[in-house]
């Protein structure tokens, strides 16, 4: 009989060790201590080094930290492993006076000796071919420098006025401990440790991350003991697990009807995406190196309707390169309105009274930005442009290949986007159009203004926010005359959740910090 009993112990110990704790959310409404966040994309990495998905940002925002954050839902800049920070008189130093008393979550101390080794292990003459987003976020940086246990100096190569912005990114900017990266090495990321308000708890690679709740940190502490973020790629089951009281918070989707769930208690948040889809036009050679041209291109586009016919109203509609919420951006700006005879007419003071037969470029697959897919906004895109008088005919591509075919200039028209992490406006307008990002192929439709050169690196080294905005606003200007682009929409980041979840306060792209999350009390099924 004892053995039996004995037996049947294990039996149930290794049921609920299976399905109890590794899939809890399937068979149970959730609990009060614990918030299910249901996402498309599964987690790849956790080392905030190799990170370039959402998936992995949405995880690696609440277990590590950097040295100053965006303030939840805003792209404004707060302190935070970073208790101050200075300038030098020529912006080439940024001294930051650390925040004592903190130490990461395999109890080792935060000092700067660990701000320099997390950033001394991207930096290009030792990083390894693994390492990506670096490049963008410490370009700029000659040397990190311990100047005391609590204060680092950062010596820049230039003036940058957005540095501080790139030290909030989620990628590559937050604090990892040395001695975790020391003892684990490459395999780092199975096994993060931050500062952050969250630990790893575990992870079923492919299926889900689960965190608990950091007791010894040091800020805000959570009230949620456990965070589960689960993959589904199925936004119907998401909102259904969600409408089950099986998820807490679900992403949305742009195939997903939104009317009606507010009187079912699901709660909507918008966020719009730090990003900008556009049609570009190679502006170096023939036929779009003629401004006319270019011009009748922007006239034969019907953006609003754009939006409602290729994203069901998804989608923002650009008014110009910068999204909203963002230093410099406009309403007032100009932008091209659908003109089918004004096109015409451009195109034959260009030369082409019979029509003109262009190739556009595309990706095929969805983006950030194009929740549609470049095939489908293509297709959009040259029926309207064939209604002008245009013949363009489609060349589409795999997202890396379609990157190759750009970098040859294939083609003679392209859509493109860009998504931004640091939520500035030199991000956008810097990294699109500037003649020095030509080389590395950023700026793909190579456009080149001296005039726009000088106003984009003025604003990018001088930090007073209101002369930035008003050379941001002149060389907007000037791009809307010469339209290398014609800008089309930011995408719209929906998060649903339910009415248990308090203090949801999505970032611009749609990151949450988990910790200022609340959550009223549910009942077990």
């Amino acid at each position: 009989m004892r053995r039996i009993l004995i037996l049947a112990a294990l039996f149930l110990a290794l049921y609920f060790a299976f399905f109890g704790f590794a899939r809890p959310s399937e068979f149970f409404k959730t609990k009060s201590s614990q918030l299910v966040y249901l996402r498309q994309e599964n987690c790849l990495t956790l080392d905030p080094a190799k990170a370039e998905d959402q998936a992995s940002a949405g995880v690696i925002l609440n277990i590590f930290e950097g040295l100053v954050r965006f303030a939840p839902g805003s792209a404004k800049i707060q302190p935070c492993l970073a208790e101050s920070w200075e300038v030098s008189g020529d912006g080439m130093s940024w001294t930051f006076k650390l925040r004592p008393g903190v130490s990461f979550q395999d109890g080792k101390p935060f000092n700067a000796q660990a701000v320099k080794f997390s950033i001394d292990r991207q930096l290009k003459k030792n990083a390894d071919s693994s390492i990506t987003e670096a490049s963008l976020i410490y370009g700029m940086v000659r040397s990190v420098n311990v100047v005391g246990n609590l204060t680092v100096r950062f010596d820049l190569e230039f003036p940058y006025a957005p540095f501080l912005n790139n030290l909030a990114v989620p990628f590559a900017a937050p604090v990892v401990s040395p001695a975790a990266v020391e003892k684990y090495g490459q395999e780092f990321w199975l096994y993060p440790s931050g500062t952050g308000p969250y630990i790893l708890k575990r992870w079923n690679r492919g299926r889900e991350v689960v965190l608990r709740a950091n007791q010894g940190y040091w800020g805000k502490k959570p009230s949620i003991n456990e965070i589960i973020f689960r993959s589904e790629p199925s936004s119907a089951k998401r909102l259904k697990l969600l409408s089950d009281g099986k998820a807490d918070v679900i992403e949305g989707s742009p195939d997903l009807n939104l009317s009606g769930l507010a009187v079912k208690g699901i709660s909507i948040n918008r966020v719009t995406g730090m990003d900008i889809s556009y049609l570009g036009f190679y502006t170096n050679k023939s036929p779009f190196n003629n401004p006319k041209v270019r011009r009748a291109a922007c006239l034969s586009i019907d953006r609003q309707e754009l939006i409602k016919a290729i994203f069901k109203n998804s989608a923002l509609l650009a008014g110009g390169p910068l999204p909203p919420g963002i230093l410099a951006y406009g309403e007032d700006n100009e932008q091209y309105t659908y003109d089918l005879k004004q096109a015409g007419e451009l195109l034959k003071e260009a030369g082409y009274p019979e029509g003109l037969k262009i190739t556009l470029l595309c990706y095929s697959n969805p983006r950030p930005y194009n929740s549609a897919g470049g095939r489908e906004l293509a297709r959009y895109l040259s029926g309207q442009l064939n209604r002008a008088g245009f013949q363009a005919g489609i060349v589409s591509y795999p997202w890396d290949q379609f990157k190759e075919a750009l970098s040859r200039q294939e083609g003679d028209a392209f859509i493109y986007g860009w998504t931004s992490e640091n939520c500035d406006p030199d991000n956008f307008l810097y990294t699109l159009f500037s003649s020095e990002q030509i080389a590395n192929y950023l700026n793909s439709t190579r456009y080149s203004n001296q005039k726009v050169d000088t106003l984009l690196v003025t604003a990018q080294r001088i930090e007073d926010p209101d002369l930035r905005t008003r050379l941001y606003h002149d060389a907007q200007q000037q791009l809307f005359m010469d339209a290398p682009a014609l800008f089309l929409n930011h995408s719209l980041n929906v998060l649903l959740s339910s009415q248990e979840i308090h203090d949801l306060a999505p970032q611009p792209g749609g990151l949450v910090y988990l910790n200022s999350v609340n959550k009223t009390k549910t009942t077990r099924r």
